[in-house]
């Protein structure tokens, strides 16, 4: 039987890595977000708005999926907002699949927020998940939209009868534009700002997150293991953590990132700078450096997202995740941390996003 796969997502950092992975592999592959991506090779583009049912189902009308695979989300004001846009989201979304017999396999991406709460847990002091976390964690006695989404999957996989599997990465790193949470992207603007202007390349965050060990998701690896749990029978109706399979320090590969642009960087000397007021003034700046360069995007905030790294980066412990379970299940892929930021660079610097 021929492999279809829906990536919901499709323009964002894992919606478009994942796109591009399962075309290689040669999947007829639809790509479904509000606007969505028409510029890799091979892809089905599907213009809809899981929160409107009907013109959802329209738009879905001919397709057939074997495999979907849900990456995207809508950031909202409050938690609750959060659980009641995001599960109606994949309700929406499953709900005009349903009775097509056509599902085999339902992939939902989320992250360690699951086990770390929503943004306004993790950010304070005095909650401390126990770490590194790990798959058999208990979800925590708090609101959070990722369990609202498992649910749906869970109820609409026992209704139409197709496997499922969860996957959490921690920081995923890789190229999109207009990203509401690109950390590799955001640090690369930001150390271009700094060449630029003589700036020096500031540490934002925690002394916790400074000096503790962490992980991050290369958006490759993460595709990798999307497409390893939606085809291995061992790995169905099953939750997996999902990092790049080393650990690193900031207090070591700040300077290493600041080393590629050329650039001075400062470490943790006693208080958080937030990128978020660093870079508050910088809008006009970009727009002039995009002239001066010949970027391809003026608009600072369609690449950098301040907001979201503060608050990976502000967190009052380290983090490291798990990766034990696919490993044993025979998930083998592996990715050196400093070459997913590297490549990135490389990459935004080859299609004129940074100088």
């Amino acid at each position: 039987m021929e492999n279809i796969a829906l990536v919901v997502g499709a323009s964002g950092i894992t919606g478009s890595n994942l796109a591009e992975k399962l075309i290689e592999k040669g999947w007829t592959t639809y790509g479904l977000a509000r606007n969505p991506n028409t510029t890799i090779p091979g892809l089905k583009p599907i213009a809809a708005d899981l929160l409107q049912p009907d013109s959802l189902a329209k738009a879905l009308a001919d397709v057939k999926p074997t495999h979907i695979y849900i990456t995207s989300w809508m950031r909202n004001d409050t938690e609750a907002e959060n659980i009641r846009v995001n599960s109606l989201m994949v309700r929406n979304l499953l709900g005009a699949l349903s009775g097509k017999d056509s599902v085999k396999h339902v992939a939902l991406v989320t992250g360690l927020k699951h086990y770390l709460g929503p943004f306004e847990a993790y950010a304070k002091e005095g909650f401390l998940p126990i770490t590194p976390v790990r798959e058999t964690h208990p979800r925590l006695n708090i609101e959070n939209f990722y369990y609202a989404q498992e649910d749906e999957v869970y109820a609409a996989a026992e209704r139409d009868g197709f496997t499922w599997s969860i996957h959490r990465p921690h920081t995923v790193i890789g190229k999109a534009v207009g990203n509401l949470m690109n950390m590799g992207t955001t640090l690369a603007v930001y150390a271009s700002i700094c060449k630029e202007t003589g700036r020096q390349f500031k540490w934002p965050g925690s002394q916790a997150q400074w000096n503790g060990l962490s992980d991050v998701t290369d958006a490759r690896v993460l595709a990798e293991q999307l497409i390893w749990a939606s085809t291995t029978e061992a790995a169905r109706d099953q939750a997996f953590n999902i990092t790049n399979g080393d650990v690193f320090r900031w207090s070591t590969l700040w300077y290493q990132l600041a080393d590629w642009f050329g650039i001075e960087a400062v470490g943790y000397e006693g208080e958080i700078h937030p990128l978020e007021d660093e870079m508050a003034n910088d809008a006009d700046l970009w727009r002039n450096m995009a002239d001066k360069y010949q970027l391809k995007e003026p608009n600072l905030n369609r690449l950098a997202s301040p907001w979201h790294t503060d608050l990976d980066l502000g967190r009052p412990i380290e983090v490291m995740t798990d990766m034990s379970k696919s490993r044993k299940l025979g998930f083998k892929v592996y990715q050196s941390t400093e070459d997913s930021f590297f490549d990135l660079f490389a990459q935004l610097r080859s299609e004129r996003l940074i100088p």
